[in-house]
Parts: C-alpha cells; sequence; structure tokens
C-alpha cells in the first residue's frame, strides 16, 4: 500500500477531490490517502506566509508516518496522469527525499489571479521542489523534522531541504512534476501541476491539461450526484 499525502485547502477543495479521483483511476495497487486539512492536524497553521495552507504542513509527513516507511506529497493542484507505482518504484534507500529538481525562471509574475489567495510569482532557489516530494520517513536524517522543528523554521529552510546533504536529495524524472504554464504540452507528463491556478478557477479554466481536469472533476461530480441520489432513496 502507498501512503500518499495531499496538501488540501477549503478555498480549493475541487483540486483535492479532482486530484484523488485521478489516483484512483489511474493507480494499479492500494493506496491510503492522506489529507493535510487543518483541522486533522491539530489546528496546524500552514498559514504564517504562505498562499495555501498546506505550505508547511507537508513537511510533517515523517512524524505522521511515526518515521517508519516512505510516502509521497502531492499538492492538491494536480493531476495524475499515470500509474503512481511507477514514481513508488523510484525510491532509493540512499536519500533521505525524492524530487523533481526544477531549474526555470517563472514566465509569469503574478499567480492565482482573481482568487483570494493572489500573489506574486517570484523566483528562488529549489522553486517547486517541495511540491511533490517522495519522502524516506525512516531516514535517520529526517528525524529532525518534527512539529516543532516545521513550525519555528523559516520557509528558506524547509523548502530548500536544508537540514539535508545534497547527496540526500535525490532526483526524479521531470514528467511527474510538470508545471502547466512553464513547460510546454507533453503527451509523457505523468502528472501535472496547475502551479500558477487550478481549472476550477475563472483566470485558468482553459489553461493546458484543463480539459482533462474538467473531465475528471465531472467524474467526480456525477460520483457526489449519486451518493446524494442514493441518500434520497433512503431517506423516502
Amino acid at each position: 500500500m502507498i501512503p500518499i499525502a495531499i496538501g488540501q485547502d477549503p478555498r480549493e477543495a475541487i483540486a483535492y477531490h479532482v486530484l484523488e479521483q485521478s489516483i484512483i483511476n489511474r493507480t494499479s495497487v492500494p493506496v491510503a490517502i492522506i489529507p493535510l486539512a487543518s483541522r486533522l492536524l491539530r489546528d496546524f497553521d500552514g498559514q504564517r506566509d504562505g498562499t495555501n495552507s498546506f505550505i508547511y504542513s507537508r513537511f510533517l509527513v515523517p512524524e505522521l508516518m511515526d518515521y517508519q516507511g516512505w510516502a509521497i506529497y502531492l499538492d492538491s493542484d494536480m493531476l495524475v496522469r499515470d500509474d503512481l507505482s511507477k514514481l513508488w518504484a523510484l525510491r532509493d534507500d540512499s536519500k533521505a527525499v525524492m524530487v523533481v529538481k526544477h531549474d526555470y525562471h517563472t514566465k509569469h509574475r503574478r499567480k492565482l489571479i482573481g482568487t483570494p489567495m493572489e500573489c506574486e510569482n517570484s523566483d528562488y532557489p529549489k522553486k517547486n521542489h517541495s511540491s511533490l516530494i517522495l519522502w524516506n520517513c525512516g531516514h535517520p536524517s529526517n528525524r529532525i523534522v518534527s512539529r516543532e522543528f516545521v513550525s519555528e523554521s523559516p520557509g528558506s529552510v524547509l523548502h530548500r531541504f536544508q537540514w539535508l546533504r545534497d547527496e540526500e536529495i535525490g532526483s526524479l524524472p521531470l514528467e511527474w512534476n510538470w508545471l502547466v504554464g512553464e513547460y510546454p504540452i507533453s503527451a509523457e507528463a505523468k502528472n501535472v501541476h496547475f502551479t500558477l491556478g487550478a481549472p476550477c478557477f475563472s483566470h485558468y479554466s482553459r489553461c493546458d491539461y484543463a480539459s482533462e481536469w474538467h473531465g475528471m472533476s465531472d467524474e467526480v461530480n456525477a460520483r457526489l450526484d449519486m451518493k446524494e441520489l442514493l441518500a434520497d432513496r433512503r431517506r423516502a
């Protein structure tokens, strides 16, 4: 079974459910999905200087896993297009984390345009490296990553994995964290990341891969409608 932690923000809750459905549809082995929602994390405050409420909660994963085994972390504004067991198979026990090591300068100076989360889209070292993480929760170097460490550390330390040596940070293929609007459309993209804004927001409703996202959203809504229908029948 693959433990998968997903960031959750109530302001873009549909994005979480679309990603979850894409995982269910495409993954060939059992998964255990862990929503990183503030209320489920003893009201962990992930909003101290970020655009979304899971900007820091992703670093709680080793502690949530009791510092054992491996887990995947995903931002909620993603859409899985391939079997996550293929990503899982890339684990390297010599690494504390494994990430896609993006090396780019953004083409867009603002992100989440037209939403309450709209902000400047700055360039910074290791930008988007922490948006998908293969966590080796049992690695000795990750023992320091406690709730207290995460609460007290600046974003630069966390998102740049500064508690680790460079050789402890493994590299994943680019197609597992394909940045929509920054990289061209590619049939090889296995997991697309709507880093500028998910298609649930009007400004991004027609961005690259948006039709796939909306198709998955329609499936989520259809399933919810069926649940409501069955509930109505039981009440009748």
